[in-house]
């Protein structure tokens, strides 16, 4: 019975009539993106002789069809959208080998390169080369509660760096309830979040690899974040709540007042005008404080991008949708009222939908706030071993932040020796891991 129900489907499957779709496939990762191009796409459909067809294909195993497809030299799409976390394993191997169009000649010929946003090429760049357009900048503001802070009389003119920010907030640490417990803290951080660690590390000139290859991950930048941020979650010093994002609890931090300032990156800042409209009114955003005076005022966390397959038939076609869709106007529009993400098109930026005054944040420009701050981004490492680099130093700071703990200590210099002996460790378990690559030659000896 089983050969011939196996002998019957053979037969159907052969003779079953399989449609052959038009024109190109285009696959995304996100549905929200997947809503704002479907009208560009018709319209590019009516006018064009090659059709595109979007999918929706969550960003793991969209990774993993990719993946297998250009190993085993099997069709897969002829467009991919790439989260930034995702990138590394696609430039791992030989630079011939990587499944993506090397896009650097063709930016650079038609004046794309100069038109984008320098800093938002680097995690698409593997040795000089660039693989992907990019989606976005993602600048990051901190954003803090205006309402507690004009109320208590505080000038946030007067931060400039992180140290000023504690002692300057500090009088808003609060038990709010007086049941002797501190109820709201100063800052949504904690040493096990790994993005937000990335994405102070990323500020301080630190984080993993720099833009040619170069290990990062026992840089002092790297020591001095880590210890900073420990003294931000223990005793005396500390600043810090964890109230995550994309959480019941963690908003209901944010609505109670318990979380002064955050991170904001400006997709962020989207995510809570959809999902905290309580705090209409209450939300200003300035500039990161800079870890040392005259330091950046800004980082950066996330990114997409846009790359052609090698293996498409329609390489040409595909570059052209890409330009059309990127560099468009209206969709630069539709990023930010949707989801107030700013173009890296930079003769964009003085579109109008930028100027708004935006009520969430007081009547801020916070598009202008925004693009102040994008030619300031600082580079992304594209390192296939980059996950690996960032696990290291989210491990040594949860060395120091244990050290901390259980030794009450709270001084700076004591906290940074022991970063820089985990974080040491953390860097010889990467260079292991790292020679195990014989087409690359990524990082210090």
């Amino acid at each position: 019975m089983i050969l011939v129900i196996a002998l019957l489907s053979s037969v159907a499957l052969a003779l079953w009539p399989i449609p052959e779709r038009k024109g190109m496939d285009f696959w995304i990762f996100a549905e929200i993106h997947a809503r704002m191009y479907e009208p560009i796409v018709e319209r590019w459909n009516a006018e064009r002789d090659t059709p595109v067809s979007l999918f929706t294909i969550s960003a793991m195993p969209m990774s993993r069809r990719a993946l297998a497809g250009f190993w085993s030299e099997t069709p897969t799409a002829d467009l991919m959208e790439i989260e930034r976390s995702a990138v590394g394993p696609f430039l791992s191997g030989p630079i011939e080998d990587v499944g993506f169009v090397d896009l650097t000649d063709r930016l650079k010929a038609e004046g794309i390169y100069d038109r984008i946003n320098a800093p938002s090429f680097s995690p698409w760049t593997s040795r000089g080369r660039i693989f992907g357009l990019p989606h976005d900048v993602h600048p990051v503001l901190l954003a803090y509660r205006a309402d507690l802070v004009e109320e208590a009389g505080i000038d946030v003119s007067t931060i400039e760096t992180w140290d000023d920010f504690s002692r300057v907030m500090r009088p808003l640490i609060a038990d709010l309830d007086g049941d002797g417990s501190t109820d709201r803290y100063l800052l949504n951080y904690w040493y096990t979040a790994p993005f937000d660690l990335q994405t102070l590390i990323l500020q301080a000139g630190g984080g993993t690899f720099d833009p040619d290859g170069r290990m990062l991950i026992d840089s002092e930048a790297n020591a001095l974040v880590i210890a900073t941020a420990a003294q931000w979650c223990v005793g005396s010093t500390r600043i810090a709540i964890d109230a995550p994002e994309f959480t019941a609890s963690g908003n209901r931090l944010k609505l109670d007042g318990r979380v002064v300032a955050a991170l904001m990156p400006d997709w962020l800042a989207g995510v809570w005008m959809k999902d905290l409209p309580q705090l209409s009114g209450k939300i200003k955003l300035m500039p990161l404080p800079a870890w040392t005076p005259g330091g950046r005022r800004t980082s950066v966390t996330g990114g997409t991008m846009i790359a052609i397959t090698k293996l498409s038939q329609h390489q040409q076609a595909a570059w052209a949708f890409a330009k059309h869709l990127y560099l468009s106007p209206e969709l630069a529009e539709q990023l930010f009222v949707t989801n107030h993400i700013i173009s890296p098109v930079r003769d964009l930026w003085t579109e109008p939908f930028y100027q708004q005054p935006i009520p969430y944040f007081q009547g801020q420009k916070t598009g202008l706030a925004y693009i102040e701050q994008a030619p300031h981004v600082p580079h992304r490492p594209s390192s296939p071993f980059n996950a690996f680099a960032l696990n290291e130093v989210a491990a040594a700071a949860a060395v120091v932040y244990r050290y901390a703990q259980d030794n009450g200590s709270e001084d700076r210099q004591a906290l940074m020796a022991v970063a820089r002996e985990a974080l040491a460790q953390g860097a010889e378990r990467t260079r292991r891991e790292m020679a195990r690559n014989v087409f690359l030659d990524e990082g210090a000896p």
